[in-house]
């Protein structure tokens, strides 16, 4: 993997450990030579996962809306910074050319973001590992629902592990360096 799309909060939530994880991706990604590309932010997780890649000399990608750069959003440090005008935009952006993805806690556009790579990984659009970091359990109840999904046949069990996780990022890493594309290409 040369390069993945990590999706994090704007906030930094309400425990220490959640950065802490930021900062220890930024790091790890950066020392391997991974470039990050992010939603450009200088706020919550996403600041914290930029400033690590930045002072481990890694290389980032920005790609954040006007709007959001307007209201001064964006990190000054990141000096490879695309504008864009709607979040859609930005998804498919994110996900161009990358060898992967993680995401980090976060609220709604993390998820959103997560989801539409899980949703084009099952049409087939988007062959690479997705990755849930699982800080303290922070996505059992999402892991849970979709497994829930498959109990109630809404996802197929193959698709539903198209969708990694673990609790720390090496574990993470080493399931996306081992993951092997096998979404069903029927999925009704």
């Amino acid at each position: 993997m040369t390069s993945i799309a990590v999706f994090c909060g704007a906030n930094k939530g309400a425990h220490p450990w959640f950065a802490d994880a930021a900062a220890e991706l930024g790091k790890t990604l950066a020392q391997r030579g991974i470039r990050v590309v992010f939603g450009g932010g200088s706020v919550g997780l996403m600041g914290v996962l930029a400033d690590a890649v930045l002072a481990h000399g890694g290389e980032i990608t920005g790609i954040i809306t006007h709007q959001l750069h307007g209201l001064e959003l964006g990190h000054a440090g990141v000096k490879d910074m695309m504008h864009v005008e709607t979040m859609s935009e930005r998804r498919v952006l994110l996900l161009n050319g990358t060898d992967g993805v993680i995401t980090l806690p976060g609220g709604y556009g993390s998820m959103d973001e997560h989801f539409e790579a899980l949703t084009l990984a099952q049409l087939q659009q988007y062959r690479k590992p997705i990755g849930l970091l699982n800080v303290h359990g922070y996505y059992d109840p999402l892991l849970r629902m979709l497994d829930n999904m498959v109990d109630n046949g809404f996802l197929k069990p193959d698709n539903r592990h198209l969708c990694l996780d673990a609790r720390d990022v090496t574990g993470l890493l080493e399931k996306m360096t081992a993951f092997e594309y096998k979404a069903l290409k029927k999925w009704l």
